[in-house]
């Protein structure tokens, strides 16, 4: 079990948030999933999400962005600009691996765009409900029950 999603139960509960976090967790330290590199989601206002993953080290050329079919994948790869490096390497802590990131994306969740800042990639995402499926005001008759009122006909004095 890589990946569970749990999209469609956010969408029909309220308050659970914190149990379904905890158990998105759980499921991903038990398979192993990768950890590499490191991300963060926000809800940035009530229709409006970002996803912030730190990538110091990849240029903005070094990195990919997709959305197919729900899913949105962040690649990063490095070029080979460091096989011709002149200084030995008597230590490397710093990881520059090739990394991909998938995420599954809920319905009418869009990317909006995305920026490079200080080593942190920013994805910003909006939830764009369309106007058929918004809630919408239905109007409240005054009319005594059984006595339907006419529209459009003038009424007798």
């Amino acid at each position: 079990m890589r990946h569970m999603d749990l999209s469609p139960l956010y969408r029909s509960t309220v308050g659970f948030d914190r149990l379904f976090s905890l158990v998105n967790q759980a499921a991903a330290g038990f398979d192993g999933a990768p950890t590499y590199p490191p991300y963060n989601i926000e809800r940035t206002a009530e229709n409006a999400y970002r996803i912030t993953v730190a990538v110091a080290g990849f240029s903005e050329k070094e990195l990919s962005i997709e959305v197919k079919e729900g899913t949105l994948t962040i690649r990063g790869s490095k070029e080979e600009a460091q096989a011709t490096q002149t200084n030995e390497v008597l230590y490397q802590g710093i990881a520059a691996r090739a990394f991909e990131r998938r995420f599954q994306l809920a319905d009418h969740v869009h990317v909006q765009g995305a920026s490079l800042q200080n080593g942190l990639l920013h994805v910003d995402l909006v939830r764009e409900v369309p106007e058929a499926q918004k809630p919408r005001q239905v109007p409240i008759s005054t009319t005594a029950p059984g006595k339907p009122e006419v529209v459009g006909q003038a009424k007798a004095a």
